[in-house]
């Protein structure tokens, strides 16, 4: 039962990070298809350069895939009793991780907007921030699982 109910209670929270972040996205692309007169009636905004998705989000977005793919081989590690391999990939996904957090502190920096510029600038910085803390509040996660692996908190 109460297996039951931790994996019940790991959907429900999973379906409601996907409504809150439907949300944003929904913002985005209603804003993008049809943008009202009070921006312009074009998108981006008049006057707010976009940032290029084939630079910097681009590799970002690179880090993130990498980081989900060695946090799957520490997982399996740790299925298959190979503690050595599933604490590198620990060790590996918590780099990208950090890498990705002081990437997307770069990009914020850098932004050539800001949140106060119409619905561009503050779905950008909403939807990108709040994925931010995931991966900020996901990396303190895994070093919390690294640290208890390297205890041998941990079994098959």
């Amino acid at each position: 039962a109460v297996q039951q109910g931790l994996r019940m209670g790991m959907i429900l929270f999973i379906v409601s990070e996907i409504m809150f972040f439907f949300a944003f996205f929904w913002a985005f692309f209603t804003s993008s298809l049809s943008p009202v007169f009070k921006i312009g009636g074009v998108w981006p905004p008049a006057g707010i350069e976009a940032i290029s998705p084939w630079g910097l989000p681009l590799l970002n977005t690179i880090i993130l895939l990498s980081s989900g793919a060695s946090d799957t081989w520490a997982h399996h590690a740790i299925v298959g009793g190979f503690k050595k391999d599933a604490l590198l990939g620990l060790v590996i996904t918590i780099i990208f991780a950090v890498i990705f957090t002081g990437l997307q502190g770069f990009e914020y920096v850098n932004a050539p907007f800001a949140m106060s510029d119409s619905v561009y600038g503050s779905v950008f910085f909403m939807a990108t921030g709040f994925h931010g803390f995931h991966v900020i509040i996901g990396t303190i996660f895994l070093f919390v699982c690294a640290f208890r692996l390297y205890l041998d908190h941990f079994s098959r």
